[in-house]
């Protein structure tokens, strides 16, 4: 199920993906409308949408202009679509202005309420807290109902499930329907009764899979995911009010964005491109010098942004793992930032984009993060298995052992679909750790320090075999979702309590 998943969801961009369950929310609304299931009707919807699209769009479109910078028009989409289910649908002009009016300050605040060309809060409920304070209007929550429920569940599950989310956005989903439902059984509502008002009046569930999960938004780290989930469930379900502020979701979510914005990268990155390397006869190498310097962990990521003309639907925004180490370039005295990454014959456009770059041109980078990172304890043994080009993390991880001195007792096992295919060779010769090849001939000669254990596909008891003393040791699984899977599922098997994973998509 997992696997299926993966391939479906992989093949499109988060925003494409994001665009896709809200227009189908969208279409299940106007049925449901039609139907008599839902209070508005189908013409209030419509109305609603294209007042809220139309303004979100012309925002970004006008202060795009002004910034010289061109508009990202599929998230002026989605925030669009997410003011449509923010506030009740309606006819009327004076509503209708309100509406457009949060669509422009929405589409405005990733300009205006930036900082270093990165935008802080999510432009949905800024421009819904904004129209609230001016008492112009106030977000309804309309999504928040019996009959969508289901559509919204699915959708919520969906995203999460891409984004590697879903802990977090049950966190909240779990908090934040227990804080209901403890505050209207102390009002005496029945416990049953409490728990159903919580999910069909509340937009708990979709909270949290469509806005509390919007990567631009979101600290880089597990744990300060994990408790801005805990703050912001806490502010949505609380009861206040100052003056014309009170407790409300996006009120909540803002304040979570604030908190966020201060605990990870506060300003957009530039990249000025260097050069390319090939690897191997299907993957390359890209080395970035940044104008700014940039903090990372090895073994985090970056997401990078390449608009193009004639983009596939995967978009111009991709995420790769970082595969140089922090302060440590690949050339002497240079501080670059590099990845690799897999291109094959029939790519996509940001791949191909990416490949024809020139020497002096520069990208731009939204957000470092992730928790694919070595313990800090030197002491504890550690086992990396790495399928295809997820080499790329154990590189940079890997590299700063060496810059650093740190000698902890490594052992690398790394699946190829050929020798050929094996990128980094060199760099790994260099280290001191043991490497375990897995591809289906054996190489006719192989570096000091590794040993080939099999033609593949690696197992889980393959692996177990050939380092019986896993269960010791943290393991850090990266590559394709399959393997990852498979893997982090035997290596639970066998005892081992600490496995990371990063999954390698296919961009």
């Amino acid at each position: 199920m997992t696997t299926w998943l993966d391939r479906i969801s992989g093949r499109v961009t988060m925003y494409r993906l994001i665009t896709l369950c809200l227009l189908a929310l969208g279409v299940v609304s106007l049925v449901l409308s039609l139907a008599g299931q839902l209070f508005y009707t189908p013409l209030a919807i419509l109305a609603t949408g294209a007042v809220a699209v139309a303004a979100t769009y012309a925002s970004s479109i006008v202060f795009s202009l002004i910034f010289r910078t061109r508009a990202h028009l599929e998230s002026s989409l989605i925030t669009g679509m997410l003011l449509l289910f923010l506030f009740r649908p309606t006819t009327g002009v004076a509503e209708l202005g309100s509406i457009a009016i949060a669509g422009v300050i929405a589409g405005a605040s990733k300009y205006l309420l930036a900082f270093r060309r990165r935008h802080i809060f999510n432009p949905a409920a800024i421009g819904a807290l904004v129209v609230s304070l001016l008492q112009l209007n106030f977000a309804a929550w309309w999504i928040a109902t019996g009959p969508l429920l289901p559509f919204v569940a699915v959708g919520a599950c969906l995203l999460l499930y891409r984004t590697h989310r879903l802990p977090m956005g049950l966190l909240y989903i779990v908090l934040a329907v227990a804080l209901v439902t403890v505050r209207l059984v102390s009002g005496g509502t029945g416990a049953l009764e409490a728990v159903s008002t919580a999910f069909t009046s509340y937009p708990i569930v979709f909270l949290a899979g469509f806005m509390l999960s919007e990567p631009l938004t979101l600290p880089p780290r597990r744990w300060q995911q994990f408790a801005l989930a805990v703050v912001v469930a806490v502010l949505a379900t609380s009861s206040f009010s100052v003056g014309p502020l009170y407790a409300s979701p996006e009120f909540a979510l803002v304040v979570g964005n604030l908190l966020a914005f201060l605990v990870g990268q506060r300003r957009g990155i530039r990249l000025d491109f260097i050069g390319r390397n090939q690897l191997t006869p299907t993957s390359w190498e890209f080395e970035f010098s940044p104008q700014s310097p940039v903090a990372f962990s090895p073994g985090q990521y970056m997401e990078l942004s390449l608009p193009h003309k004639g983009a596939d639907p995967r978009g111009h925004r991709r995420v790769f793992s970082i595969a140089s180490a922090p302060g440590h370039g690949n050339r002497p005295g240079a501080s670059t930032v590099s990845f690799g990454l897999r291109i094959p014959e029939k790519s996509s456009t940001f791949k191909r984009e990416l490949l024809a770059l020139e020497p002096g041109s520069t990208v731009s980078a939204t957000s470092v993060g992730g928790d694919f990172t070595l313990p800090r304890d030197a002491s504890r043994p550690v086992l990396m298995v790495a399928g295809g080009i997820g080499i790329t993390p154990f590189i940079s991880q890997l590299a700063h052992l060496e810059a650093t001195g740190d000698t902890r007792d490594v052992v690398l096992a790394y699946s190829a679909s050929r020798a050929e295919e094996i990128a980094y060779l060199e760099r790994l010769d260099r280290g001191q750790h043991r490497v375990l090849l897995i591809a289906p001939t054996q190489p006719e000669t192989l570096p000091a320090r590794w040993t080939y254990i099999g033609a593949g596909p690696l197992t889980g008891d393959m692996l177990l075999a050939a380092v019986p003393d896993a269960a010791a040791r943290d393991s850090f699984v990266s590559g394709p979702p399959a393997l990852v899977n498979s893997l982090r599922s035997a290596l639970r098997r066998a005892g081992v309590k600490r496995v990371k994973t990063d999954y390698f998509s296919g961009y």
